[in-house]
């Protein structure tokens, strides 16, 4: 081990150490712009489509753009060192030049421990990134949105288009909506309703409906003025009409708009108060924060072992698996924490057991690779021996 360690010490500051840190920079800074082009991109395009929608000038939604690029940015760093060192340790393999340094000596190890500057350096920033700017990012985006709904006159309804509720359950349109007063409270005209039941559908036309908010439950409804209520398939027999002077509709939950405050208050609050608090949000959002950076350290060197390849290998197929290995890894962050928040999965477990699955999964690789390596010499040596009894 002692011998190992002076190796890499020995190649640290070497030509060939330098040579890969060279390639794997230019290929992460290449890979961040092709990614935060498509992403920030996608995201400009939708800010401005909603400014054209909600008729808000799109000066006032840019700082949101600003804010969704810090809360993403770390994702982009992360995803895009880890392609890099993908790319770049198997063209090494596809090009002969690791042979030649593994006849050196050099072996994934010592690759791993070339890279670590680099590695450390994001870390670094990530930290930062997750543990500060983020949250700092997320609590000026939540306060700017309310200052925007609030100041949007028609926040909730727009006139003259269809609208979605309850994740489609409910679809709205009324031809004419204002609101009364800063309360938000809205006067609608025209309202027509399509209700998906579980048995059956419900249709509800109203001349004139109002908005209000229950002040017990925080549920957001309306309230429906003479209209009538179809239940069922216009052609089935069993169809119900009722005619009404006054009916009252649930949009909103009350209890789902408390549980997107307490979301979206945690994701905003400093990494020292979440500490402080605990809970189940608290825990699940700092072990989120925390889970970034070290997701960086292992992906590092899981992209060392993927990246070997062989000369004959297919094209792509590495950096293929790497990009679902990535979506799995922190998709699996993203199911842990939910568990966590939801009270399903206890803290201490958390996700620092998807993380040590990931570990785990690594040292597999290592002796898959290294039973590989090994098979492949004892083929090769016998070979090497006929060739020089000949000479």
């Amino acid at each position: 081990m002692q011998t190992n360690l002076l190796t890499i010490l020995k190649y640290q500051n070497s030509r060939i150490a330098k040579y890969l840190r060279r390639n794997v920079v230019t290929k992460f800074f290449a890979i961040v712009f092709i990614i935060g082009l498509v992403l920030f991109g996608n995201q400009f395009v939708l800010m401005v489509q909603e400014s054209v929608e909600r008729g808000i000038p799109i000066q006032e939604l840019m700082p949101l753009v600003s804010f969704n690029m810090i809360r993403d940015v770390s994702l982009v760093l992360s995803l895009s060192l880890f392609l890099a060192i993908i790319i770049t340790i198997s063209q090494l393999y596809k090009n002969s030049e690791a042979v030649v340094m593994n006849s050196l000596g050099l072996s994934d190890k010592h690759f791993i421990m070339f890279i670590q500057p680099l590695v450390l350096l994001s870390f670094v920033i990530i930290f930062f990134l997750t543990i500060y700017a983020v949250p700092w990012a997320k609590q000026q985006k939540n306060i700017m949105e309310e200052e925007t709904n609030n100041a949007s006159e028609f926040s909730f309804i727009t006139e003259g288009e269809f609208e979605v509720f309850k994740q489609g359950d409910i679809v709205f349109y009324a031809s004419e909506s204002k609101s009364l007063d800063n309360s938000g409270d809205q006067n609608m005209e025209e309202v027509f309703i399509y209700a998906f039941d579980s048995e059956n559908p419900v249709i509800v036309l109203a001349s004139e409906a109002q908005k209000y908010i229950d002040s017990k439950t925080d549920s957001i409804y309306l309230r429906l003025k003479n209209g009538v209520r179809y239940e069922g398939i216009p052609s089935y027999e069993n169809k119900k009409i009722l005619e009404f002077d006054s009916y009252n509709l649930e949009i909103v939950s009350g209890e789902l708009q408390k549980s997107v405050v307490i979301f979206t208050t945690i994701e905003g609050k400093s990494t020292i108060d979440l500490i402080k608090e605990g809970g189940r949000y608290a825990n699940a959002e700092l072990q989120w924060r925390l889970s970034q950076p070290i997701t960086v350290l292992i992906l590092s060197v899981f992209g060392v072992f993927l990246g070997k390849a062989s000369p004959r290998g297919g094209k792509g197929v590495n950096l293929l698996i790497g990009v679902i290995v990535f979506m799995i890894y922190y998709n699996g962050l993203l199911v842990a924490k939910s568990s966590i928040e939801l009270g399903q999965l206890d803290p201490i477990i958390g996700l620092w057991g998807i993380h040590l699955l990931m570990v785990i999964l690594i040292l597999l690789l290592y002796q898959f690779r290294r039973g590989e390596i090994a098979t492949y010499f004892e083929k090769i040596t016998p070979l090497n021996l006929k060739k020089k009894s000949h000479a």
